[in-house]
């Protein structure tokens, strides 16, 4: 038997719960810890690899503070985005690092700042990447 591809809804319930992880400032192992299961299984709920099944939803939403229904809202509108060939909003934001530079962004209140934030970020991102590490900071001026 092959590989089983994840279930769509799977990897968006998964989506949502790394989202909201992040969110309540929670690390894999610590909401592992807090439901009673490996940080194993939480990588593989947030990437859609095994379903959660109701009880352990409910843990996770008494967990992360925020209604069950939560891990579903809006589904509608993103299967749409999906059928129209287009990612979905939730997979951007499961990346590492996407909600802690959202969570930055919207405390910019200059729509300008904001802007060139998002044109650099845009211009960077069409970029190649070029091999090796990116350049380390200098020190902080202490020797």
């Amino acid at each position: 038997m092959g590989s089983k591809k994840p279930d769509f809804i799977d990897v968006e319930v998964g989506q949502r719960i790394r989202i909201q992880r992040l969110a309540a400032g929670l690390s894999q192992s610590e909401l592992a810890e807090r439901i009673g299961v490996t940080f194993q299984q939480v990588q593989k709920y947030e990437k859609g690899m095994n379903r959660v099944g109701a009880g352990r939803l409910t843990k996770i939403a008494r967990v992360l503070n925020v209604p069950v229904g939560s891990f579903f809202d809006g589904r509608e509108t993103i299967e749409q985005v999906a059928l129209q060939g287009m990612d979905s909003p939730l997979a951007a934001m499961a990346q590492p690092y996407a909600y802690r530079l959202l969570r930055a962004y919207s405390t910019i209140s200059d729509p300008g700042l904001r802007q060139t934030i998002v044109d650099f970020v845009e211009r960077t991102a069409s970029q190649p990447f070029v091999g090796g590490l990116p350049p380390q900071r200098p020190p902080s001026g202490r020797h």
